[in-house]
Formats: C-alpha cells, structure tokens, sequence
C-alpha cells in the first residue's frame, strides 16, 4: 500500500473503554458471575502454591516460613509410590478417554438419524439426567445392586444360575469394569448435547448430495456427520487429554475399597492421604503443581499435534 492510499483511507475512532462497557452492560452483569467465580475459585488459591516450596510451620504463615526450593518434588520423584500412584492414574484414565470419550459421540449419532421425536426427546432427557446424579449416590446405586445381601446381580446368581453371593465393590478385577461403565452412564448423555448441538451445524445440502450420490444412512453418517463435527470432535480431545491426570477424583475415593487400593491409589486420593490426614501441605501441594504442570504440557502438545496433522487446534 502506497503512502498516498493509506492517507486516503479513512481513520476507524474506537469509542474509549467506559463507553463501550456501557454501551454493553447487560452482557458484561452477565459476564460477571462467571469473573468473580474464576478469581475467588481459581486465581485467588494459586497464592497457596508457595506451600510447594516452604516448610510451612503454622505459627509462621505461609510467607514467613523457611524455603525448601524443590525439596518435596525431589521427594514424590524418587518415593515409592510415584511410579504407582502414576500408573493408576493414568491406567484409570486412559480407559475412561477410549471408551467414555466415543460413547456421546455414537448416541449422538444415533440420535440424529431417530425421525421419531418425541421417542428421541424421551431418550435425551433419560440419557443425562444422571449427569445431575452426585457421585454419592451413584455409588449408593452401585452398592445397592451389587451387594451379597439381596442386591439384583446377586440375587440372579443365587436363586437363578445357583452360584454363591459375591461382594463385586470389594473385587480387584471388577473395579476398573465398574469405574469406567459407571462414568459412561454417568456422563454419555450430557456430553451428546454438545454433539447434536454441533450436527445442527452441518449443512443439509451435503446429505442431498451424498444421497443423490446413492449413499445410505451409515454412509451419510460416516463421511458427511462426522467430517462435519470433527472440529468439536478434536477441541473436546484436546481437552480431555489436559485432564487425563484427574481421572475422576469423587469417584474413585468413592469406589476405594482396601481390596484395589493397589490399582485405585491415584494421584489426587494420594493428595488428599497425604495433605489432610497426615498433614504434610508442603509435600501434597508440591505433588498438586506438578500434575498440574504435567496436564497442562500434555494439552499443549496435544494441541500443537492437532493443529499440525488436522489443522484445528484451540490456539
């Protein structure tokens, strides 16, 4: 662009900060709940993250108490439990991204091909009503069924297969199958609003095409709905690889029996052992930073993958 274009371009005059909030206002009082919930819940706690490298002493505080640098990382690296809470964790959770990560995304499928709607509004509203449920009573639900004493599986394998009663919750191997069952049930549905949302966002045009092409229903669903949804598919991945770490903390301190406390010790039940009943802040903050830290590496590398092979990415 010449100097002599570019004066003849008129300047934009953005109108000053206070007037365009004023000018807003109603979508900035809206705004606001979600601001102050971030500050006092999010930003405001990161002040105790100094624990991670003090010696914290009670009648000191947390700004007056002697440094230890990277004294308790140093500790959870080379302790005995590192490499077993890790696995756990990540065990737990890679299981609940392969088969809870799929499962909204199949029922949203199926879904939109239901031509019935009130049948299809029945099963939405039945489908993420537990998401709604607390982990408590889910487990309540669990103990209730599965329990030796007149639960409905046991009851099936007493007076119709003639075996003898078993206490499922107290199984080792029964506690992976019924974490990632229960958090499917638990979730499907409620992620399957975020996909339907996106189908309604593929052009109607394309299934016309695909079908004058002579494809059929799986066929319009596997190379029109799915293309067309991809962008949400890698956004909420992305995501989800950030909290694989997490693995559901309510949940498996829930499920915690002394039976598959060898399999169920994750990282944040490992916190909350070591901080709130043995008292050790420094070390459990410490442990808490790092999985964070950890998280937040893996979702940008998942992030930068995304971008370079699918060319979508959050940033």
């Amino acid at each position: 662009m010449t100097r002599q274009t570019a004066q003849n371009v008129p300047h934009i005059r953005r109108n000053p900060l206070g007037v365009r909030i004023a000018r807003h206002s109603a979508i900035y009082l809206m705004l606001l709940p979600a601001v102050v919930w971030f500050a006092v819940f999010c930003y405001q706690p990161m002040y105790g993250v100094l624990l991670a490298f003090k010696d914290y002493k009670f009648n000191m505080g947390i700004l007056h108490s002697p440094w230890v640098g990277l004294k308790y990382f140093n500790q959870f690296l080379f302790a005995a439990e590192f490499w077993n809470v890790i696995r756990n964790t990540l065990v737990i959770s890679v299981l609940k991204l392969a088969c809870s990560f799929p499962a909204p995304i199949i029922l949203a499928l199926l879904l939109n091909e239901v031509q019935n709607m009130r049948f299809k509004r029945v099963v939405q509203t039945v489908s993420y009503l537990p998401h709604f449920v607390s982990w408590v009573v889910v487990y309540s639900l669990l103990t209730i069924v599965f329990t030796p004493y007149g639960g409905l599986v046991n009851s099936l394998r007493t007076q119709v297969f003639g075996l003898e009663a078993m206490y499922y919750m107290g199984e080792k191997q029964y506690f992976y199958p019924m974490a990632v069952l229960s958090d499917i049930w638990k979730g499907v549905g409620w992620g399957t609003i975020v996909y339907l949302s996106a189908i309604t966002s593929v052009s109607p045009e394309l299934y016309e095409a695909a079908i004058v092409d002579g494809a059929g229903r799986l066929r319009c669903a596997w190379h029109v709905t799915l293309p067309g949804i991809r962008p949400t598919i890698a956004i909420l991945f992305i995501l989800a690889t950030g909290g694989i770490l997490n693995a559901n903390t309510d949940q498996v301190l829930l499920m915690q029996q002394p039976a598959n406390m060898a399999i169920s010790q994750i990282v944040d039940t490992y916190v909350l052992k070591i901080g709130i009943r043995e008292g050790r802040f420094g070390y459990a903050t410490a442990i808490g930073l790092f999985k964070s830290v950890f998280s937040a590496a893996l979702m940008f590398t998942a992030n930068a993958i995304s971008r370079r092979v699918g060319e979508i990415s959050i940033w």
